[in-house]
């Protein structure tokens, strides 16, 4: 008994030194298959963004290191890796999480030029709004008010080019961060941003021009609106409640640059419902931003001082605003015929606006050109409340 029990002592020591090696090559060949897991998974979120697809490259452990350790692997029970280089199970039973980039839908080639783009066409619908005084006044098929209308809205959808231009200059940082925007000529790299301070540079010149030509309050018009969004874009548009108000003041200034161009008399009714209208669409479009993005996302510090409750109550409180001064308005109008067709007209104005509020509450109205321009349903009640307003005034 005394001579065996050494014997059969040392063996287990053996046999237990054994393991512990085993054991050790077993997390070491765990440590390198992490780490080189943690390697791939880096260059492959380094590069989606730029190859626009997703990759993988399956972590491997070298061959030689393999086969030299797959006896102690035996020995432990623990599973062999595949001398073949593939890829070694995870010990822990779960898969090691594939990175994935920035998913990029597919996009057609765009049809015009990035100088182009970059001036934002679709969003010269927004001017539009000049036409509003020429047409509540009933002027607006006047040949000379007329002329001076389609002038303004040349002018001013140049200036506000020249605004555009300039915001993604600035915000081209932001920009590349955004899901929609990040393809916009400046943040794309499909325009320079010299090449773009001489485009901004040359359409406020021309806007200056039929401006000031047309008449010097629509210049003077043109040149406050610049003002605003410069200061706005520099300054102010990462300040709550502020930026709601700068953006909201130039759809205001396009509703008065039509009726300055032509020098007609704005009503307080018509003032009230183009301020409130506009600070409207502007919180609408916050929401739906804060809503659809988030605030984590960067693209727009103000963001993250607004809550969508707050938002809510804002964009409410301005679209009760715009039915009671629209609804005053309208009552207030004498027709020649004895039929309240303005009365009749806030049907539909007050549905239109409902199915925009539908529009903002479900987060989509973040660029509200297209909602416009989509949106059959909207379009059908602005075109009934457009008639109704054309009997109204020129009957």
């Amino acid at each position: 008994m005394s001579d065996t029990a050494p014997a059969g002592s040392a063996v287990e020591v053996g046999l237990a030194l054994r393991s512990v090696v085993a054991m050790g090559c077993s997390a070491a060949l765990q440590d390198i298959r992490l780490s080189e897991s943690a390697l791939a998974a880096s260059q492959r979120a380094t590069f989606a963004g730029e190859r626009g697809r997703r990759t993988s490259t399956p972590a491997t452990v070298p061959g030689n290191l393999v086969n030299a350790m797959s006896n102690e692997s035996d020995s432990t029970g623990s599973a062999v890796p595949n001398p073949t280089g593939s890829a070694m199970p995870n010990p822990t039973g779960s898969a090691a999480p594939e990175p994935t980039g920035p998913a990029v839908p597919d996009r057609q080639p765009p049809r015009l030029p990035a100088a182009v783009r970059a001036m934002r066409p679709k969003q010269w619908t927004k001017n539009v709004l000049v036409a509003a005084a020429p047409l509540a006044s009933g002027q607006l098929f006047d040949l000379e008010v007329f002329g001076k209308t389609i002038l303004a809205f040349i002018a001013f959808s140049l200036i506000s080019a020249t605004v555009y231009l300039v915001n993604d200059i600035h915000d081209v940082a932001e920009d590349k961060l955004h899901p929609k925007k990040r393809f916009r000529p400046i943040a794309a790299g499909e325009l320079e941003v010299p090449k773009a301070y001489l485009l901004a540079g040359a359409c406020a010149v021309v806007s200056f021009t039929i401006g000031f030509l047309t008449a010097v309050p629509l210049g003077l018009t043109l040149t406050v609106y610049l003002v605003l969004q410069l200061l706005y874009s520099r300054f102010l548009k990462h300040l709550p409640l502020i930026d709601l108000a700068m953006v909201a003041s130039g759809f205001l200034l396009r509703a008065i640059a039509g009726g300055v161009a032509s020098d007609i008399v704005l009503s307080q009714w018509f003032l009230l419902v183009a301020s409130f209208g506009s600070l409207f669409m502007v919180a609408g479009k916050r929401y739906s931003e804060l809503k659809g993005i988030g605030v984590d996302a960067g693209t727009r510090k103000s963001l993250e001082r607004y809550s969508i409750s707050y938002l809510r109550f804002v964009w409410m409180l301005a679209a009760v605003a715009v039915v009671m001064s629209y609804s005053l308005w309208a009552f207030e109008q004498r027709g020649e015929t004895g039929i309240p067709w303005t009365a009749i007209s806030i049907a539909p104005f007050t549905m239109a606006l409902l199915q925009y509020a539908m529009e903002i509450d479900l987060g989509t109205a973040g660029e509200p050109e297209d909602i416009v321009l989509k949106d059959r349903v909207l379009q059908a009640l602005g075109a009934i409340w457009l008639v109704l307003i054309a009997v109204a005034v020129f009957l």
